[in-house]
């Protein structure tokens, strides 16, 4: 039988970044605050790149997902069409990292947000990544 996604609750419950039932992943608990998404993450050495620090793959997840995470906790649904990022230092394993992630423009069903990760205990920017957004299904908050 196909799976009809049409007829299916949308969950995140086993994202790989965000997902409490995702044992395997980060299960980072984002929250709106001051109409941005927040968060926060220490990595352990399952996510090492090289030596101490955290590869970059998973420091791009992190940023791809709180961008989701900003319309998803409004109750809206959608999917990246592009991102860009910029690396500006790096998250050492242990340092929790600050992420945050704001609205910079909507264009119909199309949202333009940026969001970035600082290093706690230094306070340093860690990366920075842009990102359009394709709404599928809008909720209540962003219509």
């Amino acid at each position: 039988m196909a799976n009809d996604n049409s007829t299916q609750k949308l969950t995140a419950e086993n994202c790989f970044v965000c997902g409490e039932n995702n044992t395997g992943g980060l299960q980072i608990a984002f929250h709106i605050e001051n109409d941005a998404c927040h968060g926060e993450f220490t990595p352990t050495e399952r996510y090492v790149g090289f030596g101490n620090v955290v590869h970059g793959g998973i420091i791009y997840a992190v940023l791809d997902d709180a961008m989701a995470n900003w319309f998803f906790l409004r109750g809206a649904f959608g999917y990246t069409a592009k991102a860009e990022i910029r690396y500006r230092s790096h998250l050492l394993i242990g340092d929790t990292g600050l992420i945050s992630c704001h609205l910079i423009n909507k264009k119909g069903k199309l949202l333009l947000l940026s969001s970035q990760i600082k290093s706690k205990r230094e306070d340093k920017l860690i990366a920075e990544c842009d990102g359009s957004f394709i709404i599928s299904s809008p909720g209540p908050l962003i219509d």
